[in-house]
């Protein structure tokens, strides 16, 4: 007889905190890929983000919530460019990469895309393969969002915004100074879809202060 793996405490846990999860629920009551989608619609809703028309980029977009949100608020008019290590559920205007974002041909790819345009909202969801050591863990976090930012700095319109998922702790205050430095606003939003017992915030990062002008 095959013994079955025994079931962990955390994992019992983890397991019945998401079947009881409200968002969770919701997002299947939706059609929603996942409750991420109600971060974007509660931080959408108060800074006014979406709009139909635009051109972004949502780095770490697998299963594809957010891009759902994107394509329902833009109404058809617009583009969507997602990358994710595992892949994106396909839909009408997104064209989407299973692929590294840290790979130059996962750059390249984006930059045949855009053809020198520039971009009106980057997103990033990004978040390493958690190895288990905290700080190496969050070190590597911060590696993505510093990628992140330095892609949004090239690609970002004037008017353009960059919005980011980061974790508070080590690391934080220094990426959120290289925040501050980037962009003419920089705003903190905790949304209500983020579990509480998360250290999960998200920058929101408004006006370019300083572009790349090779772009």
């Amino acid at each position: 007889m095959v013994q079955k793996p025994k079931r962990t405490k955390s994992g019992s846990a983890w397991m019945h905190e998401h079947v009881t999860d409200p968002y969770v629920k919701k997002a299947q009551q939706d059609s929603y890929l996942s409750r991420a989608a109600y971060k974007l619609l509660e931080i959408d809703k108060r800074d006014r983000l979406i709009r139909p028309g635009m051109t972004v980029v949502d780095l770490g977009a697998a299963p594809g919530s957010w891009c759902q949100v994107m394509v329902q608020k833009m109404k058809g008019q617009g583009r969507v460019l997602a990358i994710d290590l595992l892949p994106v559920a396909p839909m009408r205007g997104v064209d989407s990469l299973e692929g590294d974002f840290t790979d130059p041909a996962a750059l390249a790819w984006l930059e045949e895309r855009l053809q020198s345009r520039r971009v009106d909202l980057v997103l990033s969801d990004m978040a390493p393969n958690i190895s288990g050591v905290m700080l190496r863990d969050q070190a590597r976090h911060y590696e993505l969002c510093e990628l992140a930012l330095d892609f949004a700095l090239h690609w970002l319109k004037p008017d353009g915004a960059f919005l980011v998922k980061v974790f508070q702790g080590v690391g934080f205050e220094d990426f959120r100074a290289q925040m501050r430095q980037a962009f003419e606003q920089v705003l903190i939003r905790k949304p209500d879809a983020s579990r509480d017992r998360s250290t999960e915030v998200y920058l929101l990062g408004r006006g370019p202060a300083v572009q790349d002008e090779d772009s």
